[in-house]
């Protein structure tokens, strides 16, 4: 035992000295565009409270409404004693908001991809992933015993090798996977390709919404709502911009819903969504339906802090979503996000760095996340953080 502490205390000190440890900070207030810390009050840029719900007082009342009427849990998993009547509601909402047949609830949305592949796919099946799919993605492909086809982000000529590849194995079922917007980068996945891609060869399409439910599209259905295209199945969460609480859900075929209620494995097994995050949630939906105002809102944030990092001489990924990740390159890119995410935090601006594993090496990354709740001094003062924090240390 006391080698195997060593070697874990070794590995620690090895994320540390790269400049890779993931600190936790410690929020003492509740989630928002302004937030206290325990090293003061903060203007929040890194949560996905993308329409500000996560502290809104229509969801709150909603969350305390359930919660004195449904009691706090359901202690059981669905087909036992845990379905009530608001799970029912915000399934049967959700899929009429994503225009698809019936949804289904999950724990979450990471419950909610580690459960789909396994149901909808066997032994001899393709599953063809983007190769920046988020890891819930990648460990739910991981369960199924289909083969495993990866093609190059956003390549459609890569794509389509893999699903001729797949054609070629006598793969019986075909499944494309990727996310609608890829959470690292802040970029749309190209889905009219995808989806033509997906007929020409007979192939299913999965989505998993999460970083677009709620503020992309014209009522903010996400993805395909904003490309025009139809999906077979799509996966979001409800712990981003519905709310922020937790829960995920797969919208798709009513047969496709059916069959995940009688086998996925993290649907059996897992406690039912409490009953508080199911009326705050379906609240939080009912909002976003009709937030045109703050999809604009949040629109405008976006530009605003694209256009003046841009000017003060940053590096950013292009693209116009409400996820905005600011590069730093190279060996020490690293260390230099984390010291200026850090001094940033000293002068109340609470941003945090991106670094491998959850980014390739050498492409480390502050990844700012736009608000609604924003107001665009906020988006100004951000920066002006920023350019005083980045200044600094490299004059150091």
């Amino acid at each position: 035992m006391l080698t195997f502490n060593k070697e874990i205390s070794e590995e620690l000190a090895a994320i540390e000295s790269a400049g890779l440890y993931k600190h936790e900070r410690e929020i003492t207030s509740a989630q928002g565009s302004e937030i206290e810390t325990t090293g003061g009050p903060a203007l929040n840029f890194c949560a996905n409270n993308y329409l500000g719900l996560a502290d809104d007082s229509r969801v709150r009342e909603a969350a305390h409404e359930a919660l004195d009427q449904w009691g706090f849990g359901m202690s059981s998993v669905r087909f036992i004693c845990g379905t009530q009547s608001p799970h029912r509601e915000l399934e049967r909402e959700l899929a009429d908001w994503l225009g698809t047949e019936d949804a289904i609830l999950f724990s979450s949305c990471f419950d909610a991809n580690g459960a789909i592949f396994d149901v909808l796919l066997r032994a001899g099946d393709a599953i063809i992933s983007d190769e920046l799919n988020h890891a819930s993605i990648i460990d739910g492909v991981r369960l199924c015993k289909a083969t495993r086809y990866r093609y190059r982000n956003g390549d459609m000529e890569d794509l389509r090798a893999q699903l001729e590849a797949a054609k070629e194995a006598g793969a019986p079922r075909v499944m494309i996977v990727t996310d609608g917007v890829f959470s690292m980068d802040g970029s749309y996945a190209p889905l009219p390709e995808i989806v033509a891609l997906a007929e020409e060869h007979g192939a299913l399409v999965m989505v998993d919404d999460s970083h677009a439910t709620g503020f992309v599209g014209a009522t903010g259905a996400g993805t395909p709502e904003l490309f025009g295209v139809r999906v077979d199945v799509l996966s979001g969460t409800l712990g981003k911009a519905l709310g922020g609480a937790s829960g995920g859900y797969i919208a798709g075929l009513q047969e496709v819903v059916d069959l995940l209620r009688q086998r996925a494995r993290p649907y059996l097994f897992s406690n039912t969504v409490a009953p508080a995050v199911v009326g705050g949630s379906l609240r939080a939906v009912r909002i976003a339906r009709h937030a045109d105002e703050s999809r604009a809102v949040l629109a405008r944030n976006a530009g605003l802090f694209r256009s003046l990092m841009e000017q003060a001489g940053f590096t950013l990924l292009p693209g116009s979503h409400a996820i905005v990740p600011v590069m730093f390159p190279g060996p020490e890119g690293a260390v230099l996000a984390g010291r200026i995410a850090d001094r940033m935090l000293e002068l109340g601006v609470y941003v945090i760095a991106f670094s491998y594993p959850v980014v390739p090496k050498g492409r480390a990354r502050i990844r700012v996340q736009l608000s609604a709740a924003h107001t665009q001094a906020d988006v100004r003062r951000c920066v002006e953080a920023f350019t005083q924090a980045r200044d600094e240390l490299l004059r150091h």
